[in-house]
């Protein structure tokens, strides 16, 4: 039994909690065959996902050669991937000879895309998101993928509904949307072309201390700024549960491509959200515009019936923010702009 902290103090103690493996992430370890590449690994999400599969074999006792993928514009980042265990390959996904010259690796997470600026770069966001997975899909076409993508590729429903399902016709709001839904894309036609095993996964959003939608509530309660309303409703996960659920989604690959939405079960209120972090932190929040009927949600039930509950909640996560903003501590400065509804990001 996972047991957490009431606080979490530091960055150290962070990746900790993000990276530890779950019981059933070690099983699946041991049950999985061929070694792990992690391909866009030093954004958000990757480092704690990978060293999160390195404990995973090292608890399975199980020798996995775990290879991140990047273009390492931190070397300290790739510095510290190195001293957890896991091998580093540097350069730059959208060269057709630098992907053609990866090793062929059973499993394959890929995790590149760009969606921070993307209306000042559409170009590079429709390269960065459908150029680069057509590329990768034709390389690895014998290998399982699990590929990240997003719960924009849906429309903004009901706040009511219970969010959008798997089933349900994505209808992509702007370019970085429908260049999300053109990722999938890439991925299902590799899939159905080679019959590759894919899994793709609609991530709505995954929250730790650095970054995430209650991040950015936290952070404008704090400074005084307005927070707006539109948006009204929002899902969220706790990444390290997140990243529990990715990696055990490798067996579920298969062909054609396997779509799950991974979110939180809640339905959450930002007005509700910013006046707990406004009695957590002692002040009173900013509000502007109201509510409308409809936000981006998902329907997480299918990854809820085959991974259980996320062990974290956002009762739990909301105190740790809290503390952790207050404390002026580290955060990443990658807004997730939670209140655009035209997909202009």
């Amino acid at each position: 039994m996972t047991t957490y902290p009431d606080l979490i103090e530091n960055e150290a103690q962070l990746e900790e909690l993000l990276s530890r493996p779950t019981d059933e992430v070690i099983d699946m370890f041991k049950a999985l065959e061929g070694d792990l590449i992690f391909l866009g690994i030093a954004g958000k999400i990757g480092p704690s996902l990978a060293r999160m599969a390195r404990r995973a074999c090292e608890a399975a006792g199980v020798p996995k050669k775990i290879i991140g993928v990047s273009r390492f514009s931190d070397p300290q980042e790739r510095e510290r991937l190195e001293k957890h265990g896991i091998e580093t390959l540097r350069g730059d996904l959208l060269e057709p000879t630098f992907v053609r010259s990866l090793p062929k690796i059973p499993n394959v997470i890929f995790l590149a895309g760009m969606k921070f600026g993307a209306e000042a770069n559409l170009s590079l966001t429709w390269a960065m998101n459908t150029y680069v997975p057509a590329l990768v899909a034709e390389h690895y076409q014998a290998s399982r993928i699990v590929a990240f993508s997003t719960g924009c590729v849906y429309p903004l429903v009901n706040t009511t509904s219970g969010g959008s399902a798997e089933q349900d016709p994505p209808v992509a709001i702007g370019e970085y949307a429908q260049s999300c839904l053109g990722r999938e894309r890439m991925f299902e036609y590799g899939s159905l072309q080679h019959g590759t095993p894919v899994a793709l996964i609609r991530l709505n959003y995954a929250v730790e201390m650095r970054y995430g939608v209650l991040v950015d509530i936290a952070c404008k309660v704090r400074d005084g700024q307005p927070i707006n309303l539109s948006m009204g409703s929002f899902n969220v996960i706790w990444q390290g549960d997140m990243n529990a659920a990715v990696l055990r989604s490798l067996p579920l690959c298969v062909s054609p491509a396997k779509i799950l939405n991974l979110t939180g079960p809640e339905t959450l209120s930002i007005r509700q959200a910013a006046l707990e972090f406004g009695q957590l932190m002692g002040k009173e929040p900013v509000f502007e515009g109201s509510e409308a009927p409809t936000a981006l949600l998902s329907n997480a039930g299918q990854a809820l019936a085959l991974f259980g509950k996320p062990r974290v909640t956002p009762e739990r996560m909301m105190p740790w923010i809290a503390n952790w903003i207050s404390h002026g501590n580290r955060l990443l400065n990658k807004q997730t702009h939670f209140e655009v509804r035209d997909g202009k990001y």
